[in-house]
């Protein structure tokens, strides 16, 4: 694949010629989908990232100046986009958790929990505090229709046909539900993700 018909194929969609959406997908999903693969480890996230890619080229194709060569800039999105949803399934899992123990602790102890204290924690620690808080309250302000599908999928490890399974739904409505779930957790999160990304030495959190 030369760069002349990467720059003709880059045109068409600038032009959003519908066509060029489907040459774009036969040219490099099987890539996308592979290297999405090599992060995700699973099949069906390996195929959620790559439909979410193919969607990011087309929406932001208009920002390609053709700096760099078209392969490397859809490269780079495609690590960004399985690097954002592997780190948001783990945080979600994550404060999940730690709910629970607090849960169980405070099963335990029937106290009163007491606010906690910041003032002296380091700023790594109270960065992870804080995180952790906003995915568990993101989670609970997703609505019901969208928040169940990440629990079982995300946070409890189901797969799709298990999940579609549980709630009475075919797997296409199961993904749908859940893709819109995760956008919506994503954007919640937004202002903490980036925050994070400048703390990668996080063992806990590091994608």
């Amino acid at each position: 694949m030369n760069r002349t018909e990467d720059r003709l194929l880059v045109a068409r969609l600038q032009a959003r010629d519908e066509t060029a959406v489907h040459e774009l997908a036969e040219r490099y999903g099987s890539r996308i989908y592979q290297l999405a693969l090599r992060q995700m480890k699973n099949r069906e996230d390996a195929e959620e990232v790559t439909q979410d890619v193919l969607m990011k080229v087309y929406r932001k194709i208009g920002a390609f100046r053709g700096d760099s060569a078209l392969s490397s800039w859809i490269y780079r999105i495609t690590f960004n986009t399985a690097m954002s949803r592997l780190r948001t399934a783990k945080l979600a899992r994550a404060a999940q958790q730690l709910e629970r123990n607090r849960d169980g602790e405070d099963e335990q102890q029937r106290t009163p929990r007491q606010p906690a204290d910041w003032s002296s924690m380091p700023d790594e620690e109270l960065l992870r505090a804080q995180l952790r808080r906003a995915v568990v309250a993101a989670i609970q302000e997703l609505p019901e229709i969208y928040r169940v599908p990440v629990v079982l999928r995300d946070i409890e490890g189901l797969s799709t046909e298990e999940a579609s399974s549980r709630l009475h739904v075919k797997d296409q409505t199961l993904k749908s539900r859940l893709h819109r779930g995760r956008l919506m957790l994503r954007e919640r999160l937004q202002a903490f993700t980036d925050g994070l990304s400048l703390h990668r030495q996080t063992p806990a959190y590091s994608a």
